[in-house]
């Protein structure tokens, strides 16, 4: 029984990973452009999402400001869901819905990126994070799932994983954005 499992887990996350590879080397290249040509321009990377998305927008952010392989320069980066006095405050005085948004427009300037992580691309306080940085002129980028979803509104650039199960997304968004953070580091010049 516990075999079957293993097995039918792996297979799928396989067959996702290789729908991945298949469908999505061309917006890679894109969103790697786009970070690469934020950091260029002397912006950072505000990166934010709910649940297991927010664990990887702070996994990202360590990866870009701490180091991805090996001892470099660091690199401007900031996850949006680490202040929890923030997060708390908003979402009692502002609501949830305005938690990103309102951290966005304080933190955000042109030239810097929105980041946005959601397995669903519906997530309320994501879409709106995104409307404030349209607002400001901040370029918005996004991990999702495979619609529907509203994303292509609100965002410039989406990889957006073809699949429905929120693992298999899930294990997709930290593989591409560490991808993107190895490709940061290479095209920086930095490793």
């Amino acid at each position: 029984m516990a075999g079957d499992l293993f097995d039918s887990e792996l297979a799928e996350h396989l067959a996702v990973a290789q729908a991945v590879r298949g469908g999505l080397a061309t917006p890679f290249a894109a969103m790697r452009k786009l970070w690469l040509s934020t950091i260029q321009g002397g912006g950072k990377i505000l990166l934010f999402g709910n649940g297991g998305s927010a664990g990887d927008a702070q996994h990202l952010a360590t990866e870009l400001t701490i180091r991805y392989s090996r001892d470099r320069k660091p690199i401007a980066a900031i996850a949006l869901t680490t202040d929890s006095s923030a997060l708390t405050a908003g979402g009692n005085d502002l609501g949830f819905e305005k938690v990103f948004a309102r951290q966005l427009e304080a933190l955000g300037r042109k030239g810097d990126l929105a980041f946005g992580i959601s397995t669903s691309g519906r997530s309320p306080n994501v879409l709106a994070a995104f409307t404030m940085a349209r607002s400001m002129g901040i370029a918005t980028a996004a991990l999702t799932g495979a619609g529907p979803h509203k994303l292509a509104d609100y965002c410039d650039h989406i990889l957006a994983v073809p699949s429905t199960v929120t693992a298999r997304i899930q294990e997709m968004h930290i593989t591409l954005g560490q991808m993107l953070c190895a490709a940061l580091e290479q095209d920086l010049g930095l490793v």
